[in-house]
């Protein structure tokens, strides 16, 4: 009995991701529980976790260093003595200029400039000209009159006559600070005309609040053709004990391993002191 063709199977409508969707909650929540405690986890632990601070652009050190007012110089050129700075000097420098070191009145001959690098008091830079840069202290001694005692001029070893007109004036050693310069200075040009040097210290008072500062470059006058940087720091001091008239001064002895090379220079060997008014003097 022929009975047809069989039935064809029943047609399945696709899956309506809309009606997925439209599903009560429950149907999802077994599969969705271990996540959620996972992100619970793990936002537990970062909140607990310490955090690193952000960094601090404004930070100070507990101990800042406190500025040092003398002048940096360039590193120091070094020479072992002062025949192998004149080979040195000698391509970089006019030579009629270099000719006339120690030979012109009131100039200094390369065993100065040597003695000067040797005690750190100067540097100079590796050019051409080099530059020679110095730090300075100026001290303004105050007289009980209000005049302001001045070096009139310098009697040299080699007989000539360097004029001077300025305040006491000495060169700084290598971290010396202000004060320190000041009493070394009045001990070592003034204090000829005390009984002992031993009580210079007690005899200077610094005034306060005169320090200042101020860079001049020029061409040195005791070394002809060679340029100087000159950082000068100023003081107003008052000295007991100066005379009240012009006085002079005698420069101590050198001694020691440079005594060789201080008898080849041109040294100081008087220091004539006057007494002039604040405005003939300048600031």
């Amino acid at each position: 009995m022929f009975l047809g063709p069989p039935p064809s199977p029943p047609h399945k409508p696709p899956p309506n991701r809309r009606n997925n969707l439209l599903q009560p909650p429950n149907a999802t929540v077994s599969s969705a529980l271990p996540d959620l405690f996972l992100a619970t986890v793990s936002l537990l632990f970062l909140w607990s976790s310490p955090k690193p601070l952000p960094p601090n652009r404004l930070s100070f050190p507990l101990t800042p260093r406190r500025r040092s007012t003398t002048m940096s110089p360039p590193p120091p050129k070094r020479f072992a003595n002062a025949q192998s700075l004149s080979e040195w000097l000698e391509p970089r420098l006019p030579s009629d200029s270099f000719a006339a070191w120690g030979v012109k009145p009131g100039t200094k001959n390369v065993h100065n400039l040597w003695l000067e690098l040797s005690d750190g008091e100067t540097s100079l830079a590796d050019s051409t000209p080099p530059v020679r840069t110095v730090n300075v202290v100026t001290v303004r001694v105050i007289g009980d009159n209000g005049n302001i005692l001045v070096e009139s001029h310098q009697e040299l070893s080699d007989g000539s006559v360097r004029e001077r007109f300025r305040p006491l004036s000495e060169k700084m050693k290598p971290g010396e600070s202000t004060d320190e310069a000041v009493f070394r200075a009045v001990k070592e040009e003034l204090g000829s005309v005390f009984k002992g040097e031993n009580d210079v210290g007690e005899r200077v008072e610094i005034v306060p609040g005169t320090y200042s500062r101020r860079v001049e470059e020029r061409n040195s006058v005791s070394y002809p053709g060679l340029p100087a940087r000159y950082a000068l720091h100023s003081v107003d001091a008052t000295v007991r004990g100066l005379p009240e008239e012009d006085f002079c001064t005698e420069e101590r002895e050198y001694g020691g391993e440079l005594a060789e090379a201080v008898g080849k220079a041109v040294t100081v060997k008087r220091h004539y002191w006057k007494w002039v008014s604040p405005s003939s003097v300048r600031s």
